[in-house]
């Protein structure tokens, strides 16, 4: 009896270390829980990841013009005072839309309240991006003459960083791209197009640090805690043009009720014959 327990513990000692070993193989690695991640070369040599430009999966830099689809009659054109279809605003926006004054604006040196980030894409007109260094990405505008500075990696800016229009954006590549939703789509189905889908991975951006500004022309208003959250996809054409869709989803509890999305979309240029530099308006 003695000799038949002391097997039976034998065998549930080798069957507890046999299953030890197995949880120790399965436990994913220092590297894959977050740590910097080094990357081996030939004969073992270590080499650091590639800057965020040569690591891009995609190219968004060159010229590239906006495609107005959506909400065209709200961006081609200065809405009327008190039109605000389409926006979730909360009772206090509407307080403050409808008291928007453009002159007001214009006299304290404030007409680029509407070219703030999470309004700047929808303003129609031209981008040139452009990287400003291997961690850096540049995106300009022709309309309004601003520019968002798009930074890679653990980006933290000074802790005096004074609130701007463009605030604070922090980018990362994403591969692969996690799935689109539909309303995220270019609308450019055709009968040569009839399904379009992004190429390559995608860019997303965070944009906070934001000052106060408008989300339309005529005064519908975002607060300076607005987050902005973006991904940037390429879209490639059977007729060989190429198509940028910058999804949109503008968070704000103090003026929104949810958050707004929007997708505004570019189609590439061959080059900069068209750029044209025009200053902010309050009025158009």
């Amino acid at each position: 009896m003695k000799r038949t327990v002391a097997s039976l513990a034998v065998v549930a000692a080798v069957i507890v270390l046999g299953l030890a070993a197995r949880v120790e193989a399965q436990r994913p690695s220092t590297a894959a829980q977050g740590a910097p991640s080094i990357v081996e070369g030939r004969g073992g040599a270590q080499t650091p990841p590639r800057p965020p430009r040569a690591a891009a999966p995609i190219d968004l830099t060159g010229y590239w013009v906006s495609i107005v689809t959506q909400d065209w009659r709200w961006r081609m054109v200065t809405p009327a005072k008190g039109d605000y279809l389409g926006i979730p605003i909360t009772p206090e926006a509407r307080k403050v839309a409808d008291a928007w004054d453009p002159a007001k604006d214009e006299a304290a040196g404030e007409q680029c309240k509407s070219y703030g980030a999470p309004a700047l894409m929808m303003v129609p007109g031209r981008l040139r991006i452009s990287w400003q260094d291997d961690t850096t990405l540049k995106v300009e505008t022709d309309a309004g003459t601003q520019t968002r500075v798009l930074h890679f990696g653990d980006y933290k800016p000074p802790p005096d960083t004074a609130r701007s229009w463009q605030g604070v954006s922090v980018a990362q590549w994403q591969t692969p791209r996690p799935n689109v939703p539909l309303i995220f789509r270019p609308a450019n189905r055709t009968a040569d197009a009839p399904q379009v889908r992004p190429t390559g991975g995608s860019l997303r951006v965070v944009t906070t640090n934001l000052r106060a500004g408008y989300l339309r022309k005529n005064g519908v208003p975002y607060s300076e805690n607005t987050v902005l959250t973006e991904h940037w996809d390429l879209y490639a054409r059977s007729n060989g043009e190429q198509w940028l869709t910058i999804s949109q989803q503008i968070e704000d509890p103090q003026y929104l009720r949810t958050p707004r999305l929007a997708a505004p979309l570019f189609k590439k240029e061959p080059d900069g014959a068209k750029w044209e530099p025009t200053a902010c308006s309050s009025r158009w």
